[in-house]
């Protein structure tokens, strides 16, 4: 692979330019950059731990291109090779207008691979952080069936699919999550802060205070003197608890009893269900092997007790039964999905009935998701002003009879 070298240029407005630029040496890069317009005004090649970390080698420091980033690239690419260009043609336009460095970097050597004869899939194989399990494949079955230009543009759906799903997800619960932590913090600054203050006036009063009083004192000066043992307790806890749930013991359990929980367990179901019909349509729409896609989408669907009932479905189709039997006998996916499998396997459209659940459930999600956001935001408001009342009351009552003392 060709040096990687940043820069810092001019260009003919005038305004300062900075990027990344692959050459073979430094003043090939410095020619590259004159021919677009820029005037170098500092180049140097990038080190190799540089190079490394931005394919993904330095642990904890990114290294991972985005699923936003990768389906943007996958339909660029199925674009140009839809359009007859050669693939290191191909490869050499995408290096060149890729802003990313962890792209910039792994297209660059997957580009050097398959001018030295590599095929697409194992020069993308060598970058496991960039390009996933599932991308290899459908790349591999792409290339075998001479469809590598329309499996990449079913492959971008995909990552564009499960990147609409994640978002949906996360900015739905987003806003309840950042009204809680907003309410813990001034819980714990008024519990810290304010309470002891009033509580030298509540003692010097000389007459008994009322119960609700006497708890709110006591929960500040609790918080006020062993705040570290809580805190140390509650990172401990947390820390005990992540380690348990990604255990090879934990995480099954775990898992299990998340598909038990009211509200949330129903959503949990839907959601892995929407990623094993979505990623089979596809798989199979693209012509990977109903094993393989099997064994792919178990690996994505994100909970123990659904992957096992995967799991048992592709060891009975190696023994020549339906899939959606043993699904059934899982007990783990509802009985649409089993229905519309069924219908799919009698008559040849599996890919298309896999797509119609994916889609469906997708559409429930979405409403289940903003029905749970609109009912969190009046719990909540409940919830807090039941709190915010209690502290009130307990304030307020020795205050006015103090007032009515004097």
């Amino acid at each position: 692979m060709a040096p990687l070298y940043d820069y810092k240029a001019l260009d003919s407005a005038g305004k300062n330019q900075k990027g990344i630029v692959e050459a073979e040496n430094q003043k090939a890069a410095r020619g590259k950059l004159k021919k677009q317009g820029l005037i170098v005004v500092e180049i140097r090649e990038k080190s190799a731990a540089a190079q490394a970390q931005a394919q993904g080698g330095l642990p904890f420091i990114g290294g991972r291109a985005s699923v936003k980033d990768v389906a943007m690239m996958t339909r660029q690419l199925a674009s140009l090779v839809k359009a007859n260009i050669p693939l290191v043609e191909a490869l050499t336009a995408l290096v060149e207008q890729t802003e990313k460095p962890v792209l910039k970097v792994a297209l660059a050597q997957v580009r050097q691979d398959v001018n030295e004869g590599l095929s697409l899939a194992k020069a993308m194989g060598k970058h496991p952080k960039v390009f996933d399990t599932i991308f290899i494949n459908m790349i591999e079955a792409g290339e075998s069936s001479g469809t590598l230009g329309l499996v990449m543009l079913r492959l971008a759906d995909l990552k564009e699919a499960q990147m609409r799903l994640r978002s949906k997800v996360i900015s739905g619960m987003t806003y309840p999550g950042l009204m809680m932590g907003v309410a813990v913090f001034l819980l714990i600054a008024i519990f810290t802060f304010v309470i002891p203050k009033l509580t030298k006036v509540f003692e010097s009063m000389n007459k008994p205070m009322p119960v609700t009083t006497k708890v709110l004192i006591a929960v500040s000066d609790t918080l006020t003197m062993y705040w570290y043992v809580f805190a140390a307790v509650t990172f401990g806890a947390v820390w005990l608890f992540r380690r348990w749930s990604t255990s090879s013991t934990g995480r099954p359990r775990w898992d299990a009893f998340k598909l038990t929980v009211p509200v949330f367990g129903p959503l949990i179901r839907m959601i892995a269900v929407t990623r094993f019909s979505s990623t089979m349509a596809t798989l199979l729409g693209a012509g990977v092997p109903i094993l393989t896609a099997m064994s792919i989408s178990r690996n994505l669907v994100g909970s123990i007790p659904i992957a096992n009932a995967v799991q048992s479905a592709r060891d009975n189709i190696t023994e020549g039964q339906s899939i959606a039997e043993p699904l059934r006998r899982s007990g783990e996916f509802p009985p649409l999905v089993i229905h519309m499998i069924a219908i799919g396997e009698k008559t040849g459209e599996l890919p298309g009935m896999l797509q119609n659940v994916a889609e469906t459930y997708e559409e429930q999600v979405n409403a289940r998701i903003e029905g749970m956001t609109a009912l969190l935001e009046p719990l909540m408001i409940i919830g807090m002003g039941g709190v915010v009342g209690f502290i009130v009351l307990s304030i307020f009552v020795p205050l006015l009879e103090i007032s009515n003392i004097s």
